[in-house]
């Protein structure tokens, strides 16, 4: 199959590009390596699929740039993982997250019904659950209210995604992600930052008073549950991809702590303007299709991200 992949020198998407190597499939990836954090992470972590990849240094709101890659692509899959991430970064700057999150997926669908590509994976998030009082979210629980402009841009990815569907007839997978974590994890990311601070030594802001809960994903995790899609999806659909469990913010300090034999010194403030309180996962839906069944619970998989990046990888 020949897929592009857009973000692919990421955190997520470059696990998922040697994964996609490693089963066969021919593999372009689109990225703009924007300094949200440093350009040379992004480039270690292609270093593994570099001679095996076609890579394309662009925007994915380039229409320049992107129409000559669909040009000469002949894709059969879109896996559209590129967006300006984070909650708090999105209130600072709402105009940028609007313009590379909605534009350029659009733009990205436009030219997947321009140039026939029948197959499109959208990386959402679960943020667009706002504050959801039902717990575990499901898929079809009301998103009506997200809380962070990012939230409000990722879900408006998803509609972008069934207008395309029901017009086009694209086969269209939204992938609302938990929260992922694991080795080339972003540096702005909770666990690399506790993680970096415990080791240093130095003081973790802990936002609220620790009862706040997220349900965390193992990056590998992320990628078979993306692997299974590939085999098994039809239609359009959107699927809850998560971790078994959730664990509050207390705990996981303490659990990070214990994982790098050091003490957390911790700072206490308010909760920060759009973060929700909770997340809890129900991935029925992708579990039944895929049999999807995630093998990090949250100590191994934080055992893991601690033993990465004790060995130098920061």
């Amino acid at each position: 199959m020949n897929i592009l992949v857009t973000g692919g020198a990421g955190f997520i998407g470059s696990h998922l590009v040697e994964s996609l190597i490693k089963q066969s499939h021919k593999v372009t990836v689109l990225d703009d390596f924007n300094t949200y954090y440093s350009p040379r992470i992004k480039t270690d972590n292609l270093v593994p699929s570099m001679d095996d990849i076609n890579l394309v240094n662009g925007d994915i709101r380039d229409r320049k740039i992107t129409n000559s890659v669909f040009e000469n692509g002949e894709f059969d899959l879109v896996i559209h993982l590129a967006a300006r991430a984070g909650v708090r970064p999105s209130i600072q700057n709402p105009f940028l997250y609007s313009d590379v999150n909605c534009n350029g997926t659009m733009n990205l669908l436009e030219l997947s019904k321009q140039y026939g590509v029948k197959r499109f994976f959208f990386a959402s998030s679960s943020s667009v659950y706002g504050n959801n009082k039902k717990i575990p979210f499901h898929e079809n629980d009301p998103v009506e209210n997200p809380i962070s402009p990012y939230a409000a841009t990722k879900r408006a990815g998803e509609l972008f995604c069934a207008n395309y569907h029901e017009l086009y007839d694209i086969e269209i997978a939204c992938l609302r992600f938990f929260t992922v974590y694991g080795p080339r994890q972003r540096p702005d990311m909770a666990i690399h930052k506790f993680t970096k601070a415990i080791e240093n030594g130095d003081t973790i802001t802990m936002f609220g008073d620790g009862t706040s809960e997220r349900n965390y994903t193992y990056v590998e995790d992320i990628v078979e549950g993306v692997l299974g899609l590939i085999e098994k999806h039809k239609g359009f659909e959107i699927y809850n991809l998560a971790g078994d469990g959730s664990i509050e913010l207390k705990d996981l300090i303490t659990l990070i702590a214990e994982k790098c034999g050091k003490e957390a010194k911790i700072q206490q403030q308010d909760m920060q303007p759009g973060d929700v309180d909770r997340t809890v996962a129900d991935f029925t839906r992708l579990r039944e299709l895929t049999g999807y069944n995630p093998q990090f619970p949250i100590d191994k998989g934080i055992e893991e991200f601690v033993n990465w990046y004790k060995r130098g990888y920061v």
